[in-house]
C-alpha cells in the first residue's frame, strides 16, 4: 500500500486528481506570501508529491 494510491477509486476522475495537486500548491503559495516558509515548503512537497504520484505516474490499467 502506497501513500498516496492512483489506483484507489476516489482518484478515477481527472478532476479529483487535479484538484488533489493543485490545492496543496496554491496552499503553498498562501503560506509563502503570508511569511509561513515552513508550511509553505511543506505544502508545496505535498503538491509536488501527489502530482507525481496522480498525474505523472498516474493509475494503472488493470
Amino acid at each position: 500500500m502506497r501513500f498516496l494510491d492512483p489506483d484507489h477509486p476516489f482518484f478515477a476522475r481527472p478532476v479529483i486528481r487535479w484538484l488533489t495537486t493543485l490545492l496543496p500548491l496554491g496552499w503553498a503559495g498562501v503560506e509563502f506570501i503570508g511569511g509561513s516558509p515552513g508550511w509553505g515548503i511543506l505544502f508545496a512537497a505535498a503538491g509536488a508529491y501527489a502530482g507525481y504520484m496522480l498525474l505523472i505516474v498516474g493509475p494503472s490499467d488493470r
